[in-house]
C-alpha cells in the first residue's frame, strides 16, 4: 500500500469491516431466497465495493477473491447462471478469508492469497442456455423519459460496444470519444455520463453528441424492435461506482468520524468530574452555606447532563455484534447437518461500544453451543413431533441501566440429573453436596470449570473454552448470566450487563471502618431485623422472609473481622443472584452514589468477591463487591 496515507487505509479498514459484517447476514438471506434480486444486488455491491477499495490500496489477494465472487454473482444477476449450494459455501468461506486479509492489513502485514480451490469453486457456474440468434438492432436515442435515468442491460451493452468498437458483425464501428485498446473494457466517468446524457437526450448545450452505430442490414419484413423497458428499482444495471453510503448530502454534514481513543479520554475526564462533584456534595453538607448549595446544585445538574451526552456518543447498537451470527449459525448448522433458523430481536438496543465488542466472544460461544448441544438433528426432531427446522432466538432489550440479552433454542433441553451425575463423575462436587442440589441448582453446574457433557471435544462449541469462561467474562463486564431449561422444550441463557462500564450506580455500605460499594441493580431491598430472627441451616445463617428462607452472608465474617457486640437490630441488604436471593449483613447503609470504576489494587486482583475500586465523596477508597463471587466464596 505504498503511497497511500494511513488515514485512507484506516478509513478503508473501518468501511470494509462494516461491509463484511453486513455481507454475512445478506448471504444467509440470499441463500434462503435465491430469486430475491434486491438481496442479490446488495451482495454483489458489497463484493464490488470491497474489490474497488482493495484495488485502490493495492491489496491484490482481496481483489482476486472479490473478483471471483463478483463474476459468479454477476452471472446470476444477468440470468445466465443460477447460484447453487457450492456457490454459497464459497461465498461464506470467502468472508472468512477476507476477514483474515483485513486483519492482516490492519496489523501491517502482507495478507495471504485465498486457496486456488476456493477461487475454482466460484467458477462452477452453469453455462448460459442457448439463445436464439437475433439480428443486431441499431442503438437509437429514445425520447426523454421525464427524468428516469434507468437503462436496460441491452442498451448498456450496446453503448459499451459502440464506445469500444465491439459492435456485432455487419455493424459500422462508431467513433469513440477517446482512443481505447481492444482489450479495455472500462470507461471513464465522463464517458459514462456522456453516454447516459446522449441516450436520454440530456446532453448539455453546445456538447457534441456521440455518433450512433450504423444499423445492420435487416429483413424488410422485420418488425421494429419493442422499446426497451427500464430495470425495476433499486438495482441499476452495472453501476459505474458503488452508491454513496450517506443517505443525503445534508445528513452527512451532521456526522463526523471520531477516533475512539478521543472518546475514551473524554469519558475518563467525565469520570473525574463526577468524582469531584461527589466530593463537593459531601463538603456542602458539612459547610451548610446557601450560596455554596446553589452552586453545587447547578454543577450537579450540568455534570449529569454532560455525562449523559458523552455516554450517548459512545453507545452502539448490539446489532453490530448480532450481524455476524446469521453466518455463524449457518456455518455451524451446515457442518452438523442440522437445519436452524436464527431469529434476531432488538438489534437496535444500544450499549457502550466497549461492551458491544466484549460481548462478541461469549455470544458466539452460546450460539454455537445452542446449535451443537441444543438443537436436535432434523430426523430426531420430526420423530418427536417437532418441526424439522430448529429455532434459535437472539434478543436484546434495555431494562433501566442494564441491557438483557437472551439466547434461546427450542432443542432437547438439559437434563439436571445428567448434570448431577457428570459433576460427581468428574469429581467437581462431592456426592453429599450433589444430592442436596435442586433441579435449578443442577443447571448451574454447567458453569463449573472443566465441566462438559460432551464425550468428544469438537471444533463447534467447546474448542477448549467452557461455560465457566463465558460466565467469568460476563462477570468481568459487571453482569450476570442465568440458565433456564426444560426437557424437550429447549434452553434459555439470559445475560444482564450494565449500559456502560465507565460509571456505576451503587449502594454504599460499611463494615468496620471500611466502605464498600454494591451494584445498585443487584439490590432488591434493605431490611432491619432482630438477631433473634436469625436461624442456622447447614452451618450457614438464614432468616425467614415472606414464607421462604433467605440465606445470609455476614460481611464482617467474610472479611475476617470480629462480629458486632450487642443485641441491636441487624441491617440486611437483600441482593439478587440469578433467580435466587440472599441477604448481606452490614454495619450500616451510607446511601446511593454514582462511582467511577477503577482497577483493583494489585494485592486484591484475582481474589473472589471483588470487582473493582473507586473513590467516594469523602475522598476515601471504596472496594466494589462482586455479588456472585461474594456469595460463592462465603464460608
Amino acid at each position: 500500500m505504498s503511497g497511500v496515507t494511513p488515514e485512507i487505509a484506516a478509513d478503508f479498514i473501518v468501511e470494509a469491516q462494516e461491509i463484511l459484517d453486513r455481507l454475512g447476514e445478506q448471504l444467509v438471506e440470499l441463500e434462503r431466497a435465491p430469486q430475491d434480486s434486491e438481496q442479490l444486488n446488495a451482495v454483489f455491491r458489497g463484493f464490488h465495493t470491497l474489490k474497488g477499495g482493495a484495488g485502490f490500496l493495492g491489496i491484490q489477494p482481496m481483489v482476486e477473491l472479490c473478483h471471483a465472487a463478483e463474476e459468479t454473482l454477476g452471472a446470476a444477476r444477468s440470468g445466465t447462471a443460477e447460484l447453487d449450494p457450492l456457490h454459497f459455501d464459497a461465498a461464506q468461506r470467502s468472508l472468512d478469508w477476507l476477514q483474515a486479509m483485513l486483519d492482516a492489513v490492519a496489523a501491517g502485514t502482507e495478507p495471504e492469497h485465498a486457496p486456488p480451490e476456493l477461487i475454482a469453486q466460484f467458477a462452477l457456474v452453469a453455462p448460459p442456455a442457448p439463445q436464439p440468434q437475433a439480428a443486431p438492432q441499431p442503438v437509437a436515442a429514445p425520447a426523454p423519459a421525464g427524468g428516469d435515468d434507468l437503462i436496460s442491460d441491452d442498451e448498456f451493452e450496446a453503448l459499451l460496444d459502440q464506445l469500444h468498437g465491439k459492435a456485432a458483425p455487419g455493424a459500422k464501428p462508431a467513433a469513440a470519444p477517446a482512443p481505447a485498446t481492444a482489450a479495455a473494457d472500462t470507461i471513464t466517468d465522463d464517458e459514462f455520463e456522456a453516454l447516459l446524457d446522449q441516450l436520454h437526450g440530456k446532453a448539455p448545450p453546445g456538447a457534441k453528441p456521440l455518433p450512433a452505430a450504423a444499423p445492420a442490414p435487416a429483413p424488410a419484413a422485420a418488425a421494429p424492435p419493442p422499446a426497451p423497458k427500464p430495470l425495476p428499482k433499486p438495482a441499476a444495471p452495472r453501476p459505474a461506482s458503488p452508491p454513496p453510503r450517506a443517505a443525503a448530502a445534508g445528513e452527512a454534514e451532521h456526522t463526523v468520524r471520531v477516533d475512539t481513543r478521543r472518546l475514551d479520554a473524554i469519558v475518563n475526564l467525565i469520570g473525574e468530574l463526577v468524582l469531584a462533584r461527589n466530593r463537593l456534595k459531601t463538603l456542602r453538607a458539612r459547610l451548610r452555606d446557601d450560596e455554596l448549595d446553589r452552586a453545587v446544585a447547578s454543577l450537579d445538574v450540568a455534570t449529569a447532563r454532560l455525562q449523559s451526552a458523552v455516554m450517548r456518543t459512545r453507545m452502539q447498537p448490539v446489532g453490530k455484534v448480532f450481524s455476524r451470527f446469521p453466518k455463524v449459525a449457518r456455518d455451524v448448522a451446515r457442518s452438523l447437518a442440522k437445519e436452524v433458523e436464527l431469529e434476531m430481536v432488538g438489534a437496535d438496543t444500544e450499549l457502550d461500544r466497549n461492551l458491544v465488542e466484549a460481548l462478541a466472544d461469549p455470544l458466539v460461544h452460546l450460539v454455537r453451543n445452542g446449535i451443537d448441544h441444543g438443537v436436535e438433528a432434523p430426523e430426531v426432531r420430526e420423530a418427536s413431533g417437532k418441526p424439522r427446522v430448529g429455532r434459535l432466538r437472539l434478543a436484546a432489550q434495555q431494562e433501566g441501566d442494564y441491557v438483557t440479552i437472551e439466547v434461546q433454542d427450542d432443542g432437547a433441553g438439559i437434563d439436571p440429573e445428567r448434570l448431577r451425575a457428570k459433576a460427581r463423575e468428574k469429581g467437581l462436587i462431592d456426592p453429599e453436596a450433589a444430592a442436596r442440589l435442586g433441579a435449578d441448582e443442577c443447571l448451574q453446574l454447567v458453569f463449573l470449570p472443566g465441566f462438559s457433557t460432551k464425550t468428544q471435544v469438537t471444533d463447534i462449541s467447546g474448542r477448549g473454552v467452557g461455560m465457566d469462561v463465558v460466565q467469568s467474562r460476563i462477570r468481568e463486564l459487571g453482569g450476570q448470566i442465568q440458565i433456564q431449561s426444560e426437557l424437550g422444550r429447549g434452553t434459555r441463557f439470559l445475560i444482564r450487563v450494565p449500559l456502560t462500564l465507565a460509571i456505576l450506580p451503587t449502594l454504599l455500605v460499611q463494615a468496620g471502618e471500611a466502605v464498600y460499594a454494591l451494584p445498585l441493580a443487584r439490590v432488591q431491598e434493605v431490611l432491619h431485623a432482630k438477631p433473634s430472627a436469625l436461624g442456622w441451616f447447614d452451618g450457614r445463617p438464614v432468616m425467614d422472609r415472606q414464607s421462604h428462607t433467605l440465606p445470609l452472608v455476614d460481611l464482617r465474617r467474610w472479611l475476617g473481622l470480629e462480629p458486632l457486640s450487642g443485641n441491636g437490630a441487624l441491617t440486611v441488604v437483600v441482593l439478587q443472584m440469578g433467580d435466587a436471593r440472599f441477604g448481606l449483613i452490614v454495619d450500616q447503609v451510607r446511601g446511593r452514589e454514582e462511582v467511577v470504576i477503577k482497577p483493583l489494587p494489585k494485592a486484591l486482583r484475582g481474589l473472589p468477591g471483588y470487582a473493582g475500586a473507586t473513590l467516594i465523596g469523602d475522598g476515601r477508597l471504596a472496594l466494589i463487591l462482586d455479588v456472585d463471587g461474594l456469595r460463592a466464596s462465603s464460608p
